[in-house]
């Protein structure tokens, strides 16, 4: 199911779990069983598009060469599965809108969050460097970098390609570092 569920957002949308039922050849039953709300079943979906970027560790000890590392890990992924990503980030987007119109939400938000983990990982190395508050917002202005929305402006607003976007990605990521690596503690 999970693999017809990734296709169909694959195709730009999000599928209602009678969609996937359909596409996967199960009852409905048994869908909702797995996805009982089309928040669980994006959450999968994106889970499984993320792939490989909830593993990413570095061991290394310099936190630029981590960051570039993690974004270089996360940026072709984030590409292959773009359709997926900005389905889902489209999903957050209506939620957003419809609790702020007031309307009340059958299905719990649809929450997203790995890169906070993954970015203070990859800023780790500043520890004995800069202060705890510079090094979270550190990573909070790498967030910015990271993720979908970044190439949803660069590819959409700026129209540059993907290769292109990666280059002002990492660009932008190791001016941050550097910069923050400067400060003192």
């Amino acid at each position: 199911m999970l693999v017809a569920a990734t296709r169909l957002m694959q195709d730009g949308t999000i599928p209602s779990i009678t969609a996937v039922a359909e596409e996967a050849d199960v009852s409905r039953a048994t869908a909702y069983r797995y996805f009982p709300t089309q928040a669980a079943l994006v959450h999968a979906v994106v889970d499984e598009a993320l792939g490989p970027i909830l593993d990413w560790h570095s061991k290394s000890g310099d936190a630029l060469e981590r960051t570039r590392s993690l974004l270089s890990t996360s940026i072709p992924r984030i590409e292959d599965y773009e359709a997926t990503f900005r389905a889902a980030l489209k999903h957050s987007l209506d939620q957003w809108a419809m609790r702020n119109a007031g309307v009340e939400m059958s299905e719990p938000a649809f929450t997203r969050g790995h890169r906070v983990s993954l970015l203070r990982d990859a800023v780790s190395p500043l520890t004995d460097r800069i202060s705890d508050s510079s090094r979270e917002r550190l990573a909070q202005a790498l967030s910015l970098l990271f993720g979908i929305e970044a190439l949803v402006i660069l590819k959409d607003i700026w129209g540059i390609d993907g290769g292109e976007a990666k280059d002002v990605i990492l660009w932008a990521a190791e001016l941050l570092v550097t910069a923050a690596s400067a400060s003192e503690v």
